[in-house]
């Protein structure tokens, strides 16, 4: 693994007088390196050429860089290690490779004992993620069994000649289906207008459980909480991705697709917790965030607020 992080985004304020107890993300996170202490590895996929396919607003590609500036500043509040370890780029509208490129280093990372965390950049993030989480876990148990947990409005199960935003999880069940693997998908805050009816009716195919964005309001949550619980139970490993355009725009606006009803931040948080703390979660990313249709860097901070809450 050669990329090398810009760790000069890691800046923020220093609480020098108070002592260790005051340390935030920039003070402690620390350029990645071959064996080092197995912790939390950050890793980009800097690329918006899936969205531009999709027909989408381009501008995601600056995700990563916005994302850690983001974090740069929060407190710090745990105790294993945190890594940066670059971003992946996509040149020459190479998506394909860069996909492949970002599975090596994912794998690596895995090989390495660490949680990579993935920051988008659009979300052709995901198949790139999980080809990278399946490749590692196959080499060592084949028979293991890859849950896929997503909270998006949309399914992303379209069908097209080439990848892009709108492809992964067909994309996913399509290399399941080569490697004789179950494909174990879950899709919160879907968002029925914003979907066709061709795309409910392949969901259905795959046997893809999903809930509707006005079915995860406070009063559903035991109800979300149990279908977490469900799909958990038949997996051994858990893949979570958080595409951002799942919240409301008043909270998410710098997303290329705005939701105009989505699920609340305090909701996808609690139930983002609520599945890391099955103990079963290896690779989680977030992705969507396009800084350029950002307002007061609100869907960074939520970005990196979802973020942080995978791993303190």
């Amino acid at each position: 693994m050669t990329m090398v992080p810009e760790m000069q985004v890691w800046t923020g304020r220093v609480d020098a007088a108070e002592g260790q107890g005051a340390l935030r993300w920039h003070q402690w996170v620390k350029p990645f390196a071959r064996s080092q202490p197995a912790g939390a590895a950050l890793i980009g996929l800097a690329c918006d050429e899936g969205v531009k396919r999709n027909q989408g607003r381009t501008g995601a590609r600056l995700g990563p860089p916005a994302l850690r500036k983001a974090l740069a500043n929060l407190a710090w509040h745990g105790q294993a290690p945190l890594y940066d370890a670059g971003d992946v780029g996509c040149t020459d509208s190479d998506l394909e490779g860069a996909q492949q490129i970002y599975a090596s280093h994912v794998s690596f990372l895995l090989d390495q004992g660490h949680l990579p965390l993935g920051l988008g950049g659009g979300h052709e993030i995901a198949f790139a993620s999980f080809s990278g989480l399946a490749d590692h876990l196959r080499q060592r148990s084949p028979q293991a069994r890859i849950g896929v947990l997503n909270f998006d409005a949309h399914f992303d199960l379209r069908h097209a000649g080439q990848s892009s935003s709108g492809t992964p999880f067909r994309q996913i069940a399509e290399y399941c289906q080569r490697a004789d693997m179950p494909f174990t998908y879950c899709c919160l805050g879907v968002s029925q207008l914003n979907n066709t009816a061709a795309l409910f009716e392949q969901a259905e195919q795959l046997k893809v459980r999903y809930r509707l964005d006005r079915q995860m309001n406070s009063w559903d949550i035991s109800a979300c909480e149990a279908l977490i619980d469900e799909f958990l139970q038949e997996v051994d490993h858990l893949y979570m991705t958080i595409c951002l355009d799942v919240l409301p725009a008043s909270q998410a606006p710098g997303v290329s697709a705005p939701s105009a009803h989505g699920v609340d931040m305090q909701i996808v948080e609690h139930l983002v917790r609520h599945a890391k703390a099955s103990g079963k979660l290896r690779m989680a990313d977030i992705a969507e965030l396009n800084p350029s249709l950002d307002t007061d860097n609100r869907t960074a901070r939520i970005g990196a607020r979802l973020l942080a809450s995978l791993i303190d």
